[in-house]
């Protein structure tokens, strides 16, 4: 077993991270600025954000989450080549900055949908929609929360998809999807039963919606703890008597649960991968805090109480990493399906770990961890969420348990 990183590991990891210092570091405030906008202002396009995805895609630094496929890439549809191990290296370093990902085209929910099209989707899909997803040129949603049921059990879900002809007409209620406030926004994935009466995990199906289709309407736009994450937004939509063509369902009738293992899969240890580099900052933030500041006529970060917290912080992100790089590389060696263990182990560690890393470095912080200079409040939100998003906990440790279950069984 060796730890250290390869050549190639340390080179993207050192491009992306030379590319970071180069550019997004320096935009923090230009990008703070276009952000603050009020109103319908808000939901925007971001010129910083275009001007610098043009940069990292003339850089060779784009769509470097989608790992090889002898079975599903040909000379148009493919990613940079990374193994999942060598991304979380990257992701990582892009995690440090919560916006960073969009600008290397790697973020979500885009990249699960990439790789569901890329995976599972026809060429006439791909042509249409994948494409332009890898050009950076639009942006996507998907579509399977629902307020009325316990999504956290996705046989409940309740949008109905029935075949008319040559359309399926979708009617049903989504919400907390991601990505449907940006205005490049043209296309949804959306999760429905095509067959009720069928076995239970096999009614379920997954259609593309183009957002400008007769029908679909955006309610209103949900806040995460009172950040709309504008321009991107989380939103309540209905979709009411939406027709779109047949060629638009993906993969098939009853396969929408094989297409969602396929995307949640990669999707949520991507999550993990950037928590790890969003802690490394507020720990580094809490670190320069403490040695800066006097407190009983000593620095602070000389009490032990902080040294205890900083070594407990050290620790867990310590742990996070080593847990998130083994199930990337047993993904990578092994399969998605042999890593789901290693999977649901770290998509509870991370957001756990980073939280409690942010919530010691608004303590170290004061009245100022509270504000909007450190970021702490807006991070904090973002990673509680991600206790919910791709499955909340209680449904991960269900799956880890069952599998320590089983080992044990006879």
């Amino acid at each position: 077993m060796n730890f250290s990183l390869s050549d190639r590991q340390q080179l993207w990891r050192g491009r992306v991270r030379a590319f970071m210092a180069e550019y997004i570091y320096p935009n923090l405030q230009v990008y703070a600025r276009q952000a603050a906008g009020e109103g319908a202002g808000r939901w925007r396009v971001l010129e910083i954000i275009e001007q610098l995805k043009h940069v990292a895609r003339g850089a060779g630094l784009w769509n470097l989450f989608l790992p090889p496929s002898p079975e599903h890439d040909d000379g148009e549809f493919h990613g940079a080549g990374l193994t999942n191990l060598e991304y979380a290296l990257c992701a990582e370093e892009m995690g440090r900055v919560e916006w960073a990902s969009e600008v290397f085209n790697c973020s979500a929910p885009d990249t699960g949908n990439m790789e569901v099209l890329h995976r599972y989707g026809s060429q006439l899909q791909r042509q249409k929609w994948l494409r332009p997803l890898l050009n950076g040129t639009i942006r996507s949603a998907f579509l399977m929360t629902e307020p009325a049921v316990a999504s956290s059990d996705a046989t409940n879900i309740e949008t109905c998809i029935k075949r008319d002809g040559e359309f399926y007409v979708l009617n049903g209620r989504k919400w907390w999807s991601s990505g449907v406030g940006d205005p490049r926004c043209k296309v949804a994935i959306v999760m429905g039963k095509t067959d009720f009466s069928a076995p239970r995990h096999s009614q379920q199906s997954q259609i593309l919606v183009p957002l400008d289709t007769p029908g679909v309407e955006v309610v209103r736009m949900l806040p995460v703890f009172g950040f709309d994450d504008a321009p991107h937004g989380h939103a309540e939509v209905v979709l009411s008597q939406v027709r779109v063509p047949v060629e638009n369902l993906i993969l098939g009738e009853g396969r929408g649960f094989e297409i969602a293992q396929g995307r949640l899969g990669p999707g949520r240890i991507h999550h993990c991968m950037r928590t790890v580099g969003l802690a490394e900052i507020a720990l580094e933030k809490m670190a320069k805090r403490l040695l800066s500041r006097t407190a009983f006529g000593k620095p602070i970060a000389s009490h032990s109480v902080w040294e205890q917290r900083i070594a407990e912080a050290r620790i867990n992100i310590e742990m996070a990493r080593l847990l998130c790089l083994k199930a990337a590389d047993m993904m990578d060696r092994a399969g998605n399906k042999a890593a789901k263990l290693e999977i649901a182990m770290i998509k509870i560690a991370a957001p756990r770990m980073a939280l409690k890393v942010i919530d010691d470095a608004i303590q170290a912080h004061g009245g100022a961890g509270l504000s909007a200079d450190f970021e702490f409040a807006h991070a904090y939100a973002t990673i509680r969420a991600l206790r919910l998003a791709d499955g909340p906990d209680e449904v991960h440790g269900r799956a880890i348990a069952r599998m320590e279950y089983a080992k044990h069984a006879q």
